[in-house]
């Protein structure tokens, strides 16, 4: 079957986040893709519709047999069954995970520059944010792990949770096996219960992702991984998302925090949409895929031919692109502030992410190549514009 990735729907921006903005706006932020979903997708809501019963839903086994057989034909690592429980979604799952978990005043670790909702959780739930900011090579572009420094902040008898970022967004990095260990083990040696949000794992690109509850069970006493279909099928409104939890004390943990709060309870797309997009997925997977390579190489070169000031962290997942913009201004709020007002482009400033991220940018390039042309021409102006001295 041949996918449609080049519409691009007018009649998104109704009730959309993303899209909530001026009408000469370019909105390339939020971690929504401007395409249309799986047709796959879209046959089994409307069979579902149709049936016109909305009661009550439970989970059947073959959702979670649809996330297993997934993550076995995609990613070779088959996770248990029964270690799986239903969740609303991956960050109202993670919230409640802070407040079982933990207790007031604790700390909560994460690794700077990260996805800003994970502040939100931590600090909504009266817990204190703790970072092990991950270290940045201007020379090769790359960010690493500072393990002592993390081994220092796990030690700390208030840490008592770390949150995982695999891949990590904003700066696309996939954590290898001998990592994911590393960290396991510091996190096991300190008893510190370890979130692993893995949202993004199913777009990437050449290194292969591997999931935490696929490392040797030895490691996976304090393990929570949470996995989802809507950043890969950009379905995040249908509100589905699995706790994968090894440990059986654990899991009747999160599951307790998960029914306590109504976390656990599907809406009337959430099962028949996930099964859908697990069990015929495949192929529209492989053909996104595609589009976003093919998006990559089109921004990168423009972007070094007529940008050459702003660099790219190479990433190997994500359809978000992190730029360093260290060359022309260490406030990357100001310069995102002045393109909008200048082009109407909107990026997300890097500085919301913590840690570095004042000297970054964040682009959103899952959209139809019209689009991604469009919003490089507003870029390059308001670069252009910017370094000339219309910001004064």
């Amino acid at each position: 079957m041949t996918y449609d990735f080049e519409t691009l729907n007018k009649k998104r921006s109704g009730n959309s986040a993303k899209w909530d903005v001026q009408e000469n706006e370019l909105p390339m932020t939020i971690a929504d893709m401007d395409f249309k979903v799986a047709p796959e997708i879209i046959q089994a809501l409307h069979e579902k519709i149709d049936m016109g019963l909305f009661g009550y839903e439970e989970i059947p086994k073959e959702y979670f047999e649809s996330v297993a057989n997934w993550y076995e034909t995609e990613h070779d690592v088959r996770p248990n069954e029964e270690w799986m429980i239903f969740s609303t979604g991956v960050v109202p799952a993670l919230s409640s995970a802070v407040r079982r978990l933990t207790s007031l005043g604790d700390n909560v670790l994460v690794q700077a520059p990260v996805y800003n909702v994970f502040y939100n959780s931590i600090i909504n739930s009266g817990r204190h944010v703790v970072s092990n900011d991950l270290d940045y090579d201007t020379k090769l572009r790359e960010y690493t792990i500072d393990f002592r420094d993390l081994e220092q902040k796990l030690s700390d008898p208030l840490t008592n949770m770390m949150i995982l970022c695999n891949p990590h967004n904003p700066v696309g990095k996939i954590w290898n096996q001998d990592e994911l260990i590393k960290i396991v083990t510091l996190c096991n040696k300190y008893d510190v219960k370890l979130f692993s949000d893995e949202i993004h794992g199913d777009i990437t690109f050449g290194t292969p992702y591997y999931p935490v509850f696929g490392l040797n069970k030895k490691y996976l006493d304090n393990v929570v991984v949470a996995v989802s279909p809507s950043k890969t099928f950009n379905v995040a409104a249908i509100h589905a998302a699995t706790m994968i939890v090894p440990n059986a004390n654990l899991r009747a943990q999160i599951n307790r925090g998960l029914n306590s709060e109504e976390l656990a309870e599907p809406n009337i797309v959430a099962v028949p949409g996930t099964i859908a997009a697990y069990n015929n997925g495949h192929n529209w997977l492989k053909a996104l895929k595609k589009q976003l390579l093919g998006n990559r190489r089109l921004i990168l070169d423009f972007i070094g031919k007529n940008i050459p000031d702003i660099k790219w962290v190479p990433g190997e997942a994500t359809y978000l692109l992190w730029f360093d913009v260290g060359n022309i201004i260490d406030n990357a709020d100001e310069l995102t502030k002045f393109i909008r007002q200048d082009t109407g482009l909107i990026v997300n400033a890097g500085s919301v992410y913590g840690g570095d991220g004042q000297h970054f940018i964040r682009m959103n390039i899952a959209s139809p190549e019209k689009m991604i042309l469009d919003g490089l021409n507003r870029l390059k102006k308001g670069i252009d514009d910017y370094k000339s001295g219309l910001n004064k």
